[in-house]
């Protein structure tokens, strides 16, 4: 028998205890070694050859993230482990570290129970160690830290134990301060969840070197800080590695301290799923049960040459097994499981079921998205899986060749449900189809995979910034009236507090909720009282709110009203771009007695043009994503890099030194750093690094508003005129 089917056997064997499982995902800043230590990880198991782990990227199954040396898709793999003479079955997630991805990090979170946050001793937390540690605990996901590259402290910045030891209890307050400020608001966590030496929540080591430490490790091993730094410097690191092992150190620390599903699940499912908690399903969930109702929760899709699509993701309850007819959430009918299997890295095993508690990749799911809810039962789904970021930068693809043009809208149409975060305007008419992305490097991975990998010959637009549209003011009551002059509405805006922005963007208050809790939300989130017991609709980050009393008609009519009202807040009145952060108001309306005069062809323009006149009234402006931007760099280059962020219309916050290097701090617009990456390049001589996390989107200085907004409007074939009442840009 091969190792590899002993491996698949033992954790078919384990899959039924659930007391004996973790699951877990890796998730750090970029290039902070996750990939590595992953490999340590599955050379421990005894996966790879432990010669090659560390070079050998075995999560990194796709060509491009070989040749790009990052990891771009989220990879799976189930592994066994030995800790106090039981075996424990570990089913682990390799996520992105690069801000562009997020969305990979952001669904993993939903299909484990416990985060490994990895760190670099030298570089510290970074932005996107705050992001996945964000992600981590808004799904209720406990995180534990490992501080990677500590050789580079003793080998390259020469540091002796003093030295060494602030700087390792600087990055865990780091890492910690950022734990307190999320958790604080988290009523459902019952114990203190910040990480601690002394409790062996921190791990030391070297991914690369496969040597780790932990505090229960050196009390079983007798080996401190000190040994560390002599067989380090007297270049003995193989010793290193034979006497304190990092896979062993790492997957003890996640036996032991991470839930299993029995202890998380009573925690996270009413925190993800907000249906019937006396419910039957609900205890099933709850208790992990194998023998009830399935409840599958599809965290990932991807595509395999042989098998098509596979869907991985979270078995909630019950037990997936190959032929069952399941109900995919939000799709009419049911779809039949094909094949049933775990991941192995790149290679997915099959075998005969999964009971509950593990993850699973699944075929034959053809109706499932990413987000998606499984289940053998209708059920309410789970809470859709919230992005943080939202698509800033879209480009234009489209075939070179015409006869490619049924398989590229086919391939795009795959690439949408694979990553929710990428967006598709497919426009049949003219052959060119949008993306829009997290970032450059985000569209250029999807057009590289569309060619190589579907082998059609796409030709790409430049990378074209996406724009929002928001009220400055609150508006008069203005008047909308349709076609025929029988239908008037009166309506005034006024912008919504960054508080309930948020609060929408991050799922928290939606029209899904039941309405009790989502006036709760809204109340909390600022608004009051008697406005939040109002909401009609919530449309992207804007809101309607109903102020009229008893008017004839109205109900029936509503339906058409919020038609043309999302209509218009997805092109809004100055560039067709969306609108953003606008609480509506409709006070009174006048509707025409007879049915035949109040339809859709003179409602829906009487409400469009309503909220457009109001939007004007309220001096709409132009907003431009912006972008937090970070440079590591010696000090010689300093004015170099700081010259980078303010020749781009960006503004420099902090500068300061950590080690021996400066780092520049500020914020730029996206549509200015595109290109970022060589120019920064060449004005530090290649010696900087750096990284961008969207920041979300601000109003564009008034000089520029008119020029930009040509622009758009000419891009987008409009009448280049704006309507004479725009007089205020």
């Amino acid at each position: 028998m091969g190792r590899r089917k002993k491996i698949v056997d033992e954790c078919q064997r384990l899959m039924d205890e659930p007391e004996n499982i973790r699951n877990i995902a890796i998730a750090a800043h970029v290039d902070h070694g996750k990939t590595t230590l992953s490999d340590n990880l599955l050379a421990g198991a005894g996966m790879i050859s432990e010669d090659t782990a560390g070079e050998q990227l075995a999560m990194d199954t796709k060509e491009d993230e070989q040749e790009r040396g990052i990891t771009i898709d989220a990879a799976n793999v189930s592994m066994t482990h030995e800790y106090e003479d039981t075996n424990h079955l570990v089913n682990l997630i390799d996520t992105p570290g690069h801000v562009d991805f997020g969305g990979d990090v952001t669904r993993a979170m939903r299909a484990v129970d416990g985060a490994l946050v990895v760190v670099d001793a030298v570089e510290g937390a970074m932005p996107q160690t705050e992001t996945v540690l964000r992600q981590a605990l808004r799904e209720g996901v406990k995180p534990a830290l490992f501080i990677n590259k500590v050789d580079r402290l003793i080998s390259e910045l020469q540091e002796g134990p003093e030295e060494m030891q602030k700087r390792l209890t600087a990055v865990i307050q780091d890492v910690n301060e950022l734990i307190r400020g999320m958790a604080e608001n988290m009523d459902d966590i019952p114990e203190d969840w910040t990480v601690s030496v002394e409790d062996g929540t921190v791990g030391f080591g070297s991914a690369l070197y496969k040597w780790g430490v932990s505090m229960p490790s050196m009390q079983r091993t007798g080996m401190d800080f000190g040994d560390i730094i002599d067989l380090e410097q007297a270049d003995e690191r193989q010793e290193l590695h034979d006497r304190t092992p990092l896979s062993d150190v790492v997957l003890d620390m996640v036996c032991e301290h991470f839930p299993n599903p029995e202890a998380a699940q009573p925690r996270r499912v009413p925190r993800i799923w907000r249906g019937d908690a006396e419910s039957e399903l609900a205890e099933d969930m709850r208790l992990v049960n194998e023998d009830g109702e399935v409840v599958f929760m599809v965290t990932d899709i991807s595509m395999d040459p042989h098998a098509g699509e596979i869907a991985t993701g979270r078995v909630f309850s019950g037990t997936l097994e190959k032929g069952q007819e399941l109900y995919v959430s939000g799709t009419a009918g049911k779809n039949r499981l094909q094949s049933v299997g775990l991941f192995m890295g790149g290679e997915r095993e099959e075998v005969d079921r999964v009971p509950a508690g593990n993850i699973a990749a699944v075929t034959g799911l053809r109706d499932a998205i990413a987000g998606s809810t499984v289940s053998s039962v209708e059920m309410t789904p789970f809470e859709s899986i919230e992005h943080i970021s939202e698509p800033v930068i879209t480009k234009s693809v489209e075939a070179k060749n015409m006869d490619d043009l049924p398989k590229l809208i086919e391939t795009l149409q795959q690439v949408a449900k694979e990553d929710p975060t990428i967006q598709i305007e497919i426009n049949e008419d003219t052959g060119e189809h949008l993306i829009s992305g997290q970032g450059e490097l985000h569209l250029e991975v999807i057009t590289q995979r569309i060619r190589d990998n579907q082998g059609i010959p796409v030709i790409t637009g430049e990378p074209i910034v996406v724009f929002r549209e928001a009220p400055q003011q609150e508006s008069r009551e203005v008047e909308g009236v349709s076609p025929n002059n029988h239908n008037k509405f009166y309506i005034t805006v006024h912008p919504l507090s960054d508080e309930i922005v948020e609060a929408i963007q991050l799922g928290e208050v939606s029209m899904d909720m039941p309405e009790l809790e989502r006036r709760e939300a809204l109340q909390e989130a600022g608004m009051d009282k008697d406005t939040s017991q109002n909401v009609e609709d919530i449309h992207r980050t804007n809101i309607l709110i109903d102020d009229t009393k008893g008017i004839q008609h109205l109900n029936e009519t509503m339906e058409l009203v919020l038609e043309g009202l999302q209509d218009a807040l997805d092109d809004g009145p100055l560039a067709a771009e969306p609108v953003q952060g606008a609480l509506f108001r409709l006070h009174d309306a006048r509707l025409h007695e007879d049915t035949i005069h109040r339809g859709p062809s003179q409602v829906i323009p009487a409400t469009r043009d309503a909220v457009h006149r109001a939007l004007i009234d309220a001096e709409v402006r132009l907003l431009e994503p912006i972008q937090d931007v970070r440079i590591d760099v010696p000090s010689e280059h300093m004015g170099a890099a700081s010259g980078e962020i303010q020749g781009r219309r960006g503004r420099v916050d902090d500068m300061y030194q950590e080690g021996d290097l400066m780092v520049v701090e500020g914020i730029a617009p996206v549509e200015e750093m595109i290109g970022f990456s060589s120019d920064i390049r060449s004005a530090t001589e290649g010696r900087a690094s750096w990284n961008t996390e969207n920041a979300g989107f601000r109003v564009m200085a008034d000089n520029l508003q008119r020029e930009q907004i040509m622009d758009i409007r000419e891009r987008k074939g409009m009448k280049l005129e704006l309507p004479q009442s725009i007089d205020y840009i």
